[in-house]
């Protein structure tokens, strides 16, 4: 928790005025029963009007008081909540953009949506409420309690006795439902996840009829957040009922004693009804206690679960001897002994591989799925880190440059066309933010995309839906292809990111590659491709199976003839 509460620190001003002000409405509130027996005793029982009328106005006075400092408290608290809302907000999505690909292994999406959303929400809730009430509340008791023991020692001593009685009964229902709700916010979780991967395989649970086993996933989910969500208020709801049995007990023994006291001349009535008064305050800030205890226990397990993230150390990060200066000037490839298993798993995917590619060579990287030629390409501009082995570019080892410096030259088309909400333009300046109208235009025509922007309603200021879906395959391919040659890389990676063109469409986009002065890694599972490229590297398993031009593998590699030979029948029989 304190380091979700360190992020009130820039709004100590807001949290000093809203906390100044509960303390003049607990001031006024403490006073009113005191001064209230003051107009019973001197006043009432003494058939003196101008006492009543005086203590009445500066009672009135007060309450005005109150109700003004409760105005001015609502608006600071509430600028403070949101505030450290939006700062804690702001610092996980920070935290996340630097994690690795191993790091959200930790965290799945689902949950870091809801550690983003929900647990945030019940953060900003409970400091507001804590400005506003919360902290008012103990104090409120302790104030009641010496207050009380001011007017009158002996009838005070009743509350004395019950009140930290009822408060570490209280604390203790506190501790057990924190672990509850912790528990409610990762069921939470579940239900997202489930939800989540329904809404982006909806086509895909319509095509194989799964509606009915995906509801009863959906309904299985609900139901577990549903029954833990009942016991954590079962537990809170107990509270309340105990408090109030109790506090009522107490009230009917300060009525008792308090008669034999009034009687022997001990007590006043007017000491008897500010007690009363100071009695029924304290059991009513215990009634609420209950949601107290309930929005604590939220507060405490999501930023429990917020503090696991900002704690998280992202675990791919720039060495200390790395160069943010250093530029790729050739393009020159040498991967030296590399070895690489995924996080969490025990097969290696790369094993001992050792290739070099020369600057300005358009190579092409074949293998069957799981071959690790996807991984391969992870590497370079370390998305990952090699596990053994070290990968150079231009003679230097990655890990000497900045990160941000190495990815910023490299040219990256994943294997899935990934395009964001928004215009048209703004996904291709994800390549370079200070790109010019001529060169997006430029990097579009190469891309072969140009000509069907222009004959979209907005050309390049239409708007794209999520992840591009008023897009083809193969527009969205092409418009990814445009946004890694808008910043003209020194080192260019196409993930089979031609797969959904046509032959003559690919043909030209190649061609187009030859205008630009960069090493082009292409994966492919088309022979045409591979064909008319440099050098050939066959990946088998993790390992280097063979390298070399188209010639070269048809003479050394029994498998390459074996690829080429499937696909040249199946273009025969085509």
């Amino acid at each position: 928790m304190k380091k979700v509460l360190s992020f009130l620190g820039p709004y100590r001003i807001a949290v000093g005025v809203a906390l100044f002000f509960t303390l003049v409405e607990l001031g006024v509130e403490l006073i009113q029963p005191f001064l209230m027996a003051r107009i019973i005793d001197d006043g009432i029982m003494a058939e003196d009007l101008s006492v009543v009328l005086l203590w009445g106005g500066i009672m009135v006075g007060l309450s005005l008081l109150a109700f003004v400092s409760g105005i001015i408290n609502s608006f600071y608290a509430a600028h403070a909540s949101q505030s450290t809302g939006f700062d804690v907000r702001s610092r996980i999505f920070e935290k996340v953009q630097s994690f690795s690909f191993s790091n959200f292994s930790k965290f799945p999406t689902s949950s870091l949506i809801t550690r983003m959303t929900n647990d945030i929400t019940q953060i900003q809730n409970t400091i507001f409420m804590s400005l506003r009430i919360m902290l008012r509340a103990p104090l409120l008791i302790i104030g009641a309690v010496i207050m009380a023991l001011i007017v009158n020692f002996k009838l005070a001593l009743i509350l004395l006795v019950t009140v930290p009685l009822l408060v570490l009964f209280l604390i203790l229902v506190m501790r057990k439902a924190g672990k509850l709700f912790r528990s409610v916010q990762e069921r939470l979780d579940i239900v997202n996840s489930v939800m989540q991967e329904n809404l982006a395989g909806i086509r895909l649970i319509k095509a194989f009829l799964r509606r009915k086993h995906e509801a009863k996933r959906f309904t299985n989910a609900s139901a577990n957040l549903r029954d833990r969500t009942v016991s954590a208020l079962r537990l809170i709801e107990i509270a309340m009922p105990v408090t109030l049995l109790i506090m009522n007990i107490g009230i009917m023994a300060i009525l008792w004693f308090g008669t034999f006291e009034v009687q022997t001349g001990g007590a006043t009535v007017g000491e008897v009804v500010a007690i009363i008064n100071y009695t029924m305050r304290i059991t009513a800030v215990l009634s609420v206690f209950s949601m107290i205890i309930m929005i604590f226990s939220r507060f405490k397990a999501s930023a429990e679960r917020i503090a696991d993230v900002l704690n998280t150390d992202a675990d791919l990060t720039d060495l200390d001897h790395s160069d943010e200066n250093i530029q790729i000037l050739e393009g020159r490839i040498a991967f030296k002994n590399v070895s690489f298993t995924y996080p969490g798993t025990h097969v290696p995917v790369l094993k001992n591989l050792s290739f070099e590619v020369n600057p300005g060579e358009r190579v092409a990287i074949l293998g069957a799925t799981g071959s690790g030629k996807s991984t391969l390409f992870q590497l370079i501009p370390r998305l990952y880190d090699v596990d053994e082995g070290k990968i150079l570019i231009d003679n230097r080892n990655i890990t000497t440059m900045k990160l941000q410096n190495l990815r910023k030259q490299i040219g990256f088309v994943p294997q899935e066309a990934m395009l964001f909400t928004g215009p048209l333009k703004d996904n291709i300046l994800w390549g370079k933010e200070d790109a010019s109208m001529e060169e997006m235009m430029e990097a579009c025509r190469n891309a072969q995309i140009h000509e069907t922007i222009i004959e979209l309603p907005n050309k390049y200021d239409t708007l794209l839906g999520q992840k591009g879906v008023n897009l083809s395959g193969g527009q969205k391919q092409r418009l990814s292809i445009a946004r890694a040659l808008v910043r003209k890389p020194k080192i260019l990676l196409l993930d089979d990111s031609t797969s959904a063109l046509d032959v003559k469409t690919e043909r030209k986009l190649l061609d187009a590659l030859n205008d630009y002065q960069c090493t082009t890694l292409m994966i492919t599972q088309k022979m045409s491709t591979t064909m008319n490229a440099d050098t050939i590297i066959l990946l088998d398993e993790g390992e280097l199976l063979a390298k070399g031009s188209h010639d070269e593998l048809m003479n050394t590699s029994s498998l390459y003839r074996k690829i080429y030979e499937s696909q040249l029948g199946e273009e025969r029989k085509e």
